[in-house]
């Protein structure tokens, strides 16, 4: 669950754009530990409106050029991660940080998606000769039931 909610988000932020107070007095009357966070909720409200404060429960997937132009843009200019990210259309600053630092420690493959999971340790080569011996073998197996069958039913007789 979120820290603080929309609702609460909505009127403090209403009430710093009313003039009501700086973001150090909203922040000491209702108990927001940083002011900084009240300064970024009133940053993505000026650019998103509401949606700027809602939680968003949809995960966008950014494709490796735009997280490389992203990249690119902050280490050429001199803007902050929340400017930048506003700028972009992206309501999470800490988002363009974490690429900037990726990118910083292991250089562009870094942005690159990249498959969860374990790897496969069978190769599709030998999958199929092993499905082409399972195969063999039940057709020997089946053949040889048969001439045992044929032998007994001849004894038999």
């Amino acid at each position: 669950m979120a820290k603080y909610s929309y609702e609460f988000k909505k009127q403090i932020v209403l009430e710093y754009l009313k003039g009501d107070g700086s973001y150090l007095c909203l922040s000491n009357k209702h108990g927001i530990s940083n002011q900084a966070q009240l300064q970024k909720w009133v940053a993505a409200y000026k650019k998103f409106g509401d949606d700027g404060l809602k939680r968003s429960r949809n995960q966008k997937i950014y494709s490796f050029e735009e997280k490389f132009s992203i990249v690119e843009s902050y280490l050429t200019s001199e803007l902050s991660y929340q400017e930048l990210a506003l700028q972009v259309g992206i309501n999470n600053p800490a988002l363009v940080n974490r690429w900037v630092n990726e990118f910083k420690a292991a250089g562009p493959d870094a942005l690159r998606t990249h498959k969860k999971g374990r790897k496969k340790t069978l190769s599709k080569s030998k999958d199929s000769k092993r499905a082409q011996e399972i195969q063999e073998a039940k057709v020997d197996t089946s053949a040889e039931h048969v001439r045992e069958l044929e032998d007994e039913l001849l004894k038999l007789r």
